[in-house]
């Protein structure tokens, strides 16, 4: 959660303002205050009943009088306040991060804020098909038996279709453990409401939620891989000389896209489940900056190993998602829509997630603070999958394999009836 005396102040009000949040400031104060003044009379209440038990003797008639309403009082109090920091919390769950103070202001409505190009966009002497075009002609996606099973948002990959997206996985994977340094995890796929909360999907984010009860127990279905590998470290205190802790897994992701209803409805853009390698990085606070141009890199240097052009934009103060104050988003170029779109952010949380998980650093002064965290896509399956689809078609209706996923997948091509092409050594 934030520090409400850090939200009192007037700053914080202009940087929420700035990415569309209005903060109830009269309200955060009353129970602020009204918090500090309970705690004060309880602590009182307590001193003096101790300053009592010390004293020794049988109490009089008038002092177990006294004994006794103090102890209605403090039960009194201990209600009062539990209703009080209840509201407190709620409040302050619901306020989301503050951008740094150069993060560019406006929405997805201004101009992008491009920060660097990566690779030439891709010409073709035909007309370039999407990727449900390309994939259905090969036979290598099957929306219409995924809708049978699941209906709309969903997908089915088939042959080497399906072997590309493994080689996908495990090509990212290596990547990032062997050449970038991240340990890589198996997580649970369900989680508690508490874990949830840490990184910040609830409450606000529970209508994008996948909910189950069975066994008498409320658990979620994870929308990203972020969520276990932060929650991993809840409650923990961590040496500032074992940071950062670098953290990855390959997981599905289950998201409602709850008021996306007609937005990239075709393909495998946007799906209620989808498979995606996560980057998570853990650091002292002083550090987070220094570490979302890392993380990030990492995340390129996966594109471009494939060789798929991309560009990096960062998001104005009014698109940052809940928990970020800072986001790059990765757009790649989708021939087949003749624009960029994203396939991975990485955000800066600093300690916002930190605080709200109960992550601490003790540096190497002994002090304590809040962790930072930082979470990046690298990268999505399917999104890969779509931009190596459109950017590697060929005019018969082939696809190619970009070279780096070749010793993966144990084929340079898949030929226009959807079968591998296996070349010569």
């Amino acid at each position: 959660m934030h520090d409400p005396h850090s939200l009192l102040q007037e700053e914080a009000e202009a940087d929420l303002a700035r990415r569309g949040h209005v903060l109830d400031r009269n309200a955060l104060r009353t129970l602020t205050e009204r918090r500090v003044r309970l705690i004060a009379e309880r602590d009182k209440l307590r001193a003096e009943q101790n300053r009592s038990a010390k004293a020794g003797g049988p109490p009089d008639a008038a002092a177990r009088a006294r004994l006794q309403e103090a102890r209605e009082r403090l039960r009194s109090l201990s209600e009062e306040l539990g209703e009080v920091e209840d509201g407190l919390g709620a409040l302050l769950a619901a306020v989301p991060n503050r951008p740094y103070a150069d993060v560019p202001d406006g929405t997805e409505q201004d101009p992008p804020v491009v920060r660097r190009v990566w690779g030439e966009v891709p010409g073709f002497a035909f007309e370039p098909r999407d990727h449900v075009d390309v994939g259905t002609r090969l036979g290598i996606l099957d929306p219409v038996r995924a809708a049978k099973l699941s209906g709309s948002r969903f997908a089915v990959t088939r042959g080497a279709g399906a072997r590309l997206e493994r080689a996908l996985a495990a090509f990212l994977l290596d990547l990032h453990t062997a050449e970038h340094g991240y340990t890589e995890h198996g997580v649970p796929h369900l989680v508690s409401r508490e874990t949830m909360t840490g990184t910040g999907q609830l409450p606000k984010f529970e209508d994008d939620l996948f909910l189950t009860n069975a066994a008498d127990r409320d658990l979620l279905l994870i929308p990203t891989a972020e969520v276990p590998l932060v929650n991993l470290y809840r409650g923990e205190t961590l040496q500032e000389g074992e940071l950062p802790l670098a953290l990855t897994a390959f997981t599905p992701c289950y998201r409602a896209e709850a008021g996306s209803y007609g937005r990239d409805t075709r393909g495998l853009v946007r799906l209620h489940q989808f498979e995606k390698v996560e980057l998570v990085r853990i650091c002292h606070p002083d550090r987070s900056a220094e570490e979302l141009e890392l993380l990030t890199g990492h995340a390129e240097t996966a594109l471009r190993r494939l060789g798929l052009a991309h560009r990096v934009v960062e998001l104005r103060a009014g698109d940052l998602g809940f928990a970020a104050r800072r986001t790059y988003d990765i757009e790649v170029w989708l021939p087949g829509q003749g624009t960029y779109r994203e396939i991975s952010s990485c955000s800066d949380c600093g300690d916002f997630q930190g605080r709200r998980a109960g992550i601490r650093v003790r540096g190497r002064d002994g002090r304590k603070a809040f962790a930072a965290t930082l979470n990046g896509s690298a990268l999505p399956v399917g999104r890969t999958l779509v931009a190596v689809l459109e950017q590697y078609q060929r005019a018969d209706g082939s696809v190619a394999v970009p070279p780096a996923l070749v010793p993966y997948t144990g084929f340079s091509a898949i030929a226009p009836d959807g079968s591998p092409v296996v070349s010569a050594a």
